[in-house]
């Protein structure tokens, strides 16, 4: 808890500003999550691949909001487990993850035209949005985010001032808000040029001015266009 003196010149004891599961705490969650998940991300391509990649999802900075959202719905939905055994949080982190992954995929396929992951081929995958082995994976990240990392994550976030938590979780929110928005627009028009859509409007042609397919190609480079079926 953190100390200011009142008027009386008596010491009060002040509530954190991320205290409990607000929205202050959730956000950072969020965020920090963004974070980590590139992180993850670049060292599994560093063991697999042997070379560094970009993981973002979006295109300012190295946030990967398929973590942050996976790491927010994974806090929400699973504390409230934080004392039951180990075994029902593994399970329900791999049912929750990889129900997770596959409406990810799912979303970004009809919405942008795109998939990003392709788990075709592997042993018990659901069509290639996820599979058995990626949902074993979010049961252990799962566990270990309920059991270890997010407690301590929480009482770090506790830590930071009120008076510069709530004003900087403002602008970081308005920052990634408008990182998604940019970044979703940037690809659903590349998906426009690969079907040959011209630019009609000056929001077209300011995206195709300053987000390339050369540039996005450096962004995302595992993302692939998914061929619509003629009629």
């Amino acid at each position: 808890m953190q100390i200011r003196e009142n008027k009386e010149g008596a010491l009060r004891e002040e509530k954190p500003f991320a205290s409990g599961m607000n929205f202050y705490k959730l956000f950072w969650v969020f965020f920090l999550g963004c974070i980590a998940g590139v992180i993850v991300e670049t060292l599994w391509c560093l063991f697999r691949e042997h070379m560094i990649e970009n993981r973002s999802g979006v295109i300012y900075g190295p946030f990967n909001p398929v973590y942050g959202f996976g790491a927010l719905i994974m806090t929400v939905c699973l504390h409230k487990l934080s004392k039951k055994r180990d075994i029902w949080i593994f399970f329900g982190s791999m049912v929750l993850g990889g129900a997770f992954e596959y409406v990810c995929s799912l979303f970004q396929e009809i919405v942008m035209g795109t998939i990003s992951w392709d788990y075709s081929g592997m042993a018990l995958e659901f069509g290639g949005r996820t599979s058995l082995l990626y949902s074993f994976f979010w049961g252990i990240l799962g566990l270990f985010w309920i059991k270890d990392l997010y407690p301590r994550l929480s009482r770090l976030i506790e830590k930071i001032p009120n008076k510069v938590g709530k004003p900087l979780t403002w602008v970081l929110c308005v920052f990634m808000i408008f990182n998604m928005a940019i970044s979703s627009l940037a690809v659903m028009r590349q998906t426009e040029r690969h079907e040959g859509v011209p630019a009609e409007d000056p929001v077209r042609e300011f995206l195709d001015r300053h987000y390339t397919d050369e540039f996005l190609a450096k962004i995302y480079p595992n993302m692939i266009f998914v061929e619509k079926e003629s009629k």
